[in-house]
């Protein structure tokens, strides 16, 4: 992605761009265009467009180029459509917004809702850049290489999830994330899991609001699901203390290949092969693919 990058910021200097997209004002449409098209959601309030809105870029040299107003430039404006669909969001729409936030996020997550700073977002309207606050002048070139990601991988569950948001949809979304996580920058990794944590949470709310027959096992496999994740952050003692509080006669049997997944794969992160041959046997051969993966990604 980066020879790619490069290559497109360098015909952003040399060539002289007369005629730039107009963004999007619409959300819901932004965030459609999103899903057929595999890219996140570049996301601004509209107050902010009511002052310049400065940002600086990087040339094909590395050197930081000052640019007075985002929405106005009109180099800018095809980079940004390049890699999202931005979009402008009307300040009466931010009630509603909020209402679907309010008590179910951090207050960091409230924070970057509300400021007027640059927010990625998948096509749920999660914001992606929680952990991004800008301190000065926010480059649109770090933020191209951090979260201009082609999101085709996950694309079949980001679709089921948005056709029929329930249980199922949200914790195959959520799961996928997950995997995807292992793809992504090291920087991005933890805003990733983020997202996995947000559909992990939706899922559960799902089956508490329309219960079923096996909920129980099912809420069983979405903890399983978040004790992966400090796989992911390369803390397997953390997998092994998580895994040690369940009760085994609690675990259901069509949840012990998980179970057993997390044991084999954190101690053969520690280096404990012994041990790990030990899970071995009741893991598929997929899972023993993700694990290497994963021992991978601990090295």
């Amino acid at each position: 992605m980066k020879n790619l990058f490069t290559k497109f910021i360098f015909l952003f200097f040399v060539v002289n761009v007369s005629h730039s997209q107009a963004w999007l004002t619409n959300l819901d449409i932004a965030q459609k265009l999103a899903l057929v098209q595999n890219k996140m959601v570049l996301m601004v309030w509209e107050d902010a467009t009511e002052y310049d809105y400065q940002v600086v870029v990087n040339n094909e040299n590395g050197n930081i180029v000052f640019v007075q107003n985002l929405f106005e430039n009109e180099e800018v404006s095809p980079l940004i459509w390049k890699y999202f669909i931005p979009v402008i969001v009307d300040e009466l729409e931010y009630e509603d917004l909020y209402m679907n936030i309010k008590d179910k996020r951090s207050q960091k997550y409230i924070d970057k809702f509300n400021d007027d700073s640059i927010k990625i977002m998948d096509v749920s309207g999660h914001i992606l850049n929680v952990s991004n606050q800008p301190e000065g002048y926010q480059n649109i070139t770090k933020i191209i290489l951090d979260y201009g990601l082609n999101t085709e991988f996950i694309a079949t569950e980001l679709k089921g999830y948005n056709t029929n948001p329930d249980f199922y949809s949200a914790f195959y979304l959520a799961s996928k994330y997950l995997d995807y996580s292992l793809y992504t920058k090291e920087s991005i990794r933890e805003n990733i899991l983020d997202l996995a944590t947000i559909y992990l949470d939706t899922a559960a709310e799902y089956l508490v609001n329309n219960p079923e027959e096996n909920q129980s096992n099912l809420l069983q496999r979405v903890a399983l699901s978040k004790i992966e994740q400090y796989l992911i952050l390369k803390r397997p003692r953390k997998v092994l203390r998580e895994l040690k509080r369940i009760d085994t006669e609690t675990i259901a049997q069509n949840n012990q290949g998980f179970v057993d997944f997390l044991y084999y794969t954190s101690y053969r992160v520690l280096g404990d092969i012994e041990e790990a041959e030990l899970w071995k046997s009741n893991i598929s051969s997929l899972d023993l693919k993700k694990a290497q993966l994963l021992i991978n990604l601990n090295d």
